[in-house]
């Protein structure tokens, strides 16, 4: 997870690292040196709070054509000294989406800086993906052998390359380089790999961890608490919990209550989801207690426990908690947004205001407040959305705050609906693709774009199409 710095919402720079689809047409007004500068700062420092999830390479790529922007500032980054001594995925993951998309549009440069990053670069592995779903194969096949040369021909090196055969995202560049036709310098070795892969992944299957048929609800306990003692840590207790399912029978529950009530971390964390998962009389009680335990693994886990419980009691306990100022008054709140009923309408519209107030626009439980302000169509929770929408620096929580938005708010359609038109997001493109008056010239403008962009969701256009079929409302 990152932490980043994000410029104010009203900025070019901060709608650029929101993903937000004003970020593009304020862009396109601007002065194309100032908006090249903010869209460099943004492709060159990742803004996304979770990088893995999250989606901008595409919105930017799309930039980079409409400003016909240069890539000067992409290759030195990727070639900066700072690249031999911070290999991690995620300080050039993003340039190097956005070079694969922009390679997908036709882009030789962009194409050739990749070829050269998988060839030379620390994190070789991502270009070599993007490149597999590009690139030709003779262009592919003339990497084998600078790739395989990263791995020395020692015990070592053969073990390494092994895992990254095995592991690789995307196959194809291996494959290549294992023909014999495609690539004969290389065959030999990769399919030795191969092999190996295959027999670590044997080997692994024959000499499983964990616990074994025939172990009681006491050894299953131990080995979830014994996993905090290794190193690095090990968090056992989500395994021990599906191990305690199968070997424990009504005869264990004193057992199990009593690690509930009095166990260590692991053992206490294992005890407290197994009990709400099976709707335990005592399971609620047990967890309120836990929340409040100064072990933050204790903690988490009684509220994790809750959040997965279906029952009606645990519903109703939710409206109890709803008010508390904690992790498992959010858990409530989150529990009664997506499943209250709509006399509960009220207490989710009080949770969001007051999450908003006290927290902020980015806090974790907002996700589901905002889908159940859309369920619950609770109309006074638009004025609170649209400033969700504005803020917020997750591109998710920002589309459903949109979708919780078109549900709620009656201008939805000829307001934030255009702009998501743009937005970095492909389900809320979806989203707007089904919303967006079209009296607004723009929109149909921006609509047979998306649904000719060959580089757009299959779900965008299907949306886009139904638009422009016979009868279809035009808002």
């Amino acid at each position: 997870m990152f932490d980043p710095d994000i410029a104010p919402s009203g900025t070019l720079l901060g709608l650029l690292q929101r993903g937000r689809g004003d970020g593009t047409l304020h862009a396109l007004a601007a002065p194309r040196a100032e908006a090249l500068a903010a869209l460099n700062h943004c492709v060159l420092r990742d803004p996304r709070r979770d990088w893995q999830v999250e989606n901008r390479s595409l919105y930017y790529a799309r930039l980079y054509l409409d400003l016909d922007g240069g890539l000067g500032g992409i290759e030195h980054h990727l070639f900066h000294p700072d690249d031999l001594t911070d290999p991690a995925e995620e300080r050039t993951g993003l340039a190097l989406a956005v070079l694969g998309h922009l390679a997908s549009y036709g882009r030789d440069d962009a194409l050739r800086l990749l070829r050269r990053y998988a060839a030379d670069g620390a994190n070789w592995s991502w270009a070599l993906d993007e490149l597999a779903l590009r690139d030709d194969d003779a262009a592919l096949a003339a990497l084998g052998e600078r790739v395989l040369a990263r791995f020395p021909r020692t015990p070592e090196g053969e073990g390494a390359l092994a895992a990254a055969v095995r592991d690789a995202f995307e196959p194809r560049p291996w494959r290549l380089w294992a023909d014999e036709q495609h690539s004969p310098r290389t065959a030999a070795r990769v399919r030795a790999a191969q092999e190996q892969g295959s027999f670590d992944r044997w080997q692994r299957q024959l000499r499983p961890q964990g616990p074994r048929p025939g172990w009681s609800v006491r050894e299953v306990l131990d080995w979830a608490q014994q996993g905090l003692a290794q190193h690095p840590v090990q968090l056992r207790h989500v395994p021990a919990t599906r191990c305690l399912t199968a070997v424990a029978g009504p005869e264990d529950r004193l057992e199990i209550i009593e690690a509930a009530a009095f166990g260590e971390g692991a053992a206490r964390a294992t005890a407290l989801r197994y009990l709400a998962e099976h709707d335990d009389p005592q399971a609620l009680d047990l967890v309120e207690a836990a929340a409040d335990d100064p072990d933050p693994l204790v903690a988490d886990a009684a509220v994790t426990a809750f959040e997965r419980m279906r029952s009606a009691a645990a519903l109703e306990r939710a409206r109890t908690w709803i008010r508390r100022g904690d992790a498992l008054g959010g858990a409530a709140a989150g529990m009664l947004a997506c499943r209250g009923a709509q006399y509960d309408a009220a207490l989710v519209l009080d949770a969001l205001r007051r999450t908003v107030r006290t927290e902020g626009c980015d806090a974790p439980v907002l996700w589901e407040l905002a889908d159940g302000a859309g369920r619950l169509q609770i109309a006074c929770a638009a004025p609170v959305l649209r400033h969700v929408y504005r803020e917020t620096a997750s591109s998710h929580l920002r589309g459903r705050a949109a979708r919780a938005l078109a549900a709620t708010d009656p201008s939805f359609a000829a307001g934030f609906a255009v702009e998501c038109l743009w937005d970095c997001e492909e389900t809320t493109r979806e989203l707007a693709a089904h919303h967006a008056t079209t009296a607004d010239a723009r929109v149909v403008e921006q609509l047979r774009r998306l649904a000719a962009d060959p580089v757009e969701e299959a779900e965008v256009q299907t949306a886009v199409r139904s638009r422009f079929e016979p009868g279809t409302p035009t808002g």
